[in-house]
């Protein structure tokens, strides 16, 4: 008989994405452990945002995206997201701007009904913040604060993997530092993540391996002490 290969709990098998003719990705492969944090950085434009557009089903994508044993391709992005339980929090939030905290909240948790209670419980102990401004209209919060809004809403729908776009983009530090929590507290809970940012640091501090997206391809992989040490690292994400 045949040796039985385990699977890793999300599988990106040479991916390719397009918008239009234009090739926005090109030949990505990774895979992710069920409760592990990976990051990719790389600069704007070099495709994180489409690639993980594309594990949500957003993009014309070719290639194979494999999680929790299914293939997404079969997947509309409203499965993807009610049925296989993967969360998603975009760069800049993408609120619902005329609705309140709450309501975001509410339509965030909509698949999961019999589970809003105790998300909420845990959104706003995470995010205390938000339950003091439950009446709040989204599109009247700081950029941070869409921010929390954004993470919080894509954990009310019980995600088993939650993705992470630009999480700290043009966020105070005092901000940030809120999201860093969040995104640790997550962790503890046993949620897997995947973090796209240009902020390095940020990336480094929370994944426990990073891959270097530029120009729509992988260039560099390795654990966070491998690549903080790299010379082109250092150079070009930490000015040093």
């Amino acid at each position: 008989m045949g040796k039985v290969v385990a699977m890793a709990f999300l599988e990106v098998k040479d991916v390719e994405a397009y918008y239009e003719k234009a090739q926005a990705l090109r030949g990505i492969s990774f895979s992710v452990e069920k409760g592990e944090c990976i990051g990719i950085i790389g600069p704007n434009g070099a495709g994180k945002s489409t690639l993980l557009d594309s594990i949500i089903g957003l993009t014309d994508w070719r290639g194979q995206i494999i999680f929790d044993g299914t293939d997404l391709h079969q997947l509309t992005p409203v499965q993807i997201i009610g049925v296989k339980k993967i969360g998603y929090a975009p760069e800049r939030g993408n609120l619902f701007r005329f609705m309140n905290v709450m309501e975001n909240l509410l339509v965030g948790g909509f698949t999961v009904r019999n589970a809003m209670d105790k998300n909420l419980e845990t959104v706003f102990e995470l995010f205390s913040l938000l339950e003091q401004r439950q009446k709040q209209e989204a599109g009247t919060l700081s950029g941070g604060e869409r921010q929390m809004l954004s993470l919080a809403r894509a954990f009310m729908s019980s995600p088993k993997l939650i993705l992470l776009d630009e999480p700290t983009l043009g966020l105070a530090p005092i901000v940030i530092s809120h999201i860093s929590a969040a995104v640790e507290n997550l962790k503890k809970l046993g949620i897997t993540i995947v973090i796209a940012e240009q902020n390095a640091l940020f990336t480094l501090t929370h994944s426990e391996r990073i891959y270097l997206l530029e120009r729509g391809r992988f260039t560099m992989s390795g654990t966070p002490q491998e690549l903080g040490e790299e010379e082109y690292i250092k150079t070009t994400y930490f000015g040093l």
